[in-house]
Order: structure tokens, then C-alpha cells, then sequence
């Protein structure tokens, strides 16, 4: 069995440096579900799977920036 951290994750900091027109639904609902409403907008995120599962779908609209 694989033991999960007890320690806080990491939190990430991603950007919205392209915008989302001309992409499809799936790409602008996961734009808007990540938390963006405008370009040049700065959000964190608590570091998970699901987190770095939507982030590789919008990789080429996003900049990542992990935190220590």
C-alpha cells in the first residue's frame, strides 16, 4: 500500500498569460474552473493530481511557477 503525505501540499502559482478564445468548451471550462477571469490573473492552488491533470490540459495557456 502506498502511504499518502500528512504533510500540507505545496502550493502552486499559475498564471493565465494566453487567452482561452479560439479553444474549445472543454479548455475554457477548465480556464474558468482553475479559477481565472481575466488574462494576466495570478491564482494559487493547492498542489494535487487533479490539479496537475487540468494544468496539462492548458499548458499552452498557463505559466506554472512551483513554490517551496
Amino acid at each position: 500500500m502506498s502511504k499518502s503525505k500528512t504533510s500540507k501540499s505545496k502550493p502552486v502559482r499559475i498564471t493565465l498569460v494566453k487567452s482561452p478564445i479560439g479553444y474549445s468548451k472543454r479548455q475554457k471550462a477548465t480556464v474558468q474552473a482553475l479559477g481565472f477571469h481575466r488574462m494576466q490573473q495570478t491564482v494559487e492552488q493547492v498542489d494535487s493530481m487533479t490539479l496537475r491533470g487540468m494544468l496539462a490540459k492548458v499548458s499552452h495557456l498557463v505559466k506554472i511557477e512551483e513554490e517551496e
